[in-house]
């Protein structure tokens, strides 16, 4: 357990911003020989998807529009698994697609170049909404600073965040996503450790594991319902 939670939790906290191939390297070849040289105990062939979502999660999440390919999966592990708010590099807007199928309540969706975006920004935290912030740039508004790095206040039962000049009280059930349509953003190192950015691009591998998923989805139909029995067995 204590090996499978270590190479979990880097998992979440260091692999979002990587392309697969580069995923697979970090965690396969160093973090685990890193975990046996410690003498660490861990489960041998761990994947740390599997530790972070069961099949049914993951059938679950593909039912809420998420692409079947590995890269969508593991980023969808690390989204619901992450303490941070997730920052989605996304440009073909399939992780978004995914938010709002995965979010049941009504989503709140701004860009920072509207009028009056402080406004509802103020309003999802304090009512407790979902808020997707699209189309960021590289950088993010600084009075934004307070919410993205938790500096929160209790104030009695409560909490507030400091947006602006307002003391803005913050509901259980607010959530916040950031989503960004650049391919290559460089974010400053402050961002990085605010948000957990993880990488929604779509690559030629990711793209092959998609379009296979919805060839057996046609062709073999009865596969794909045996599936779907067995996950939700």
């Amino acid at each position: 357990m204590i090996g499978n939670a270590l190479i979990s939790a880097a998992f979440v906290s260091y692999i979002g911003p990587f392309s697969y191939t580069f995923r697979s390297k970090l965690w396969k070849d160093t973090w685990i020989p890193d975990v046996q040289e410690r003498k660490i105990p861990y489960t041998e062939g761990i994947d740390p998807l599997d530790v972070l979502a069961t099949a049914s999660d993951q059938a679950i999440w593909k039912t809420e529009g998420l692409p079947a390919d590995r890269v969508s999966l593991e980023n969808a592990a690390v989204v619901v698994s992450c303490n941070r708010y997730p920052l989605l590099i996304d440009p073909q807007l399939q992780g978004q697609k995914w938010i709002k199928g995965k979010e049941s309540t009504e989503m709140i969706t701004i860009q920072l170049t509207q009028k009056n975006w402080l406004k509802k920004v103020e309003m999802a935290v304090s009512n407790g909404n979902v808020l997707m912030i699209e189309a960021i740039g590289q950088d993010i508004d600084a009075i934004l600073d307070p919410l993205l790095s938790r500096q929160f206040v209790k104030k009695g039962k409560n909490f507030t965040v400091k947006l602006g000049s307002e003391d803005v009280e913050i509901a259980p059930t607010f959530k916040l996503y950031l989503q960004t349509k650049l391919i290559n953003p460089h974010y400053k190192p402050e961002t990085a450790a605010q948000c957990t950015i993880i990488n929604f691009i779509v690559t030629e591998a990711g793209l092959e594991d998609q379009l296979l998923a919805m060839v057996v989805k046609v062709e073999k139909p009865d596969l794909e319902q045996t599936k779907e029995e067995l996950v939700n067995k």
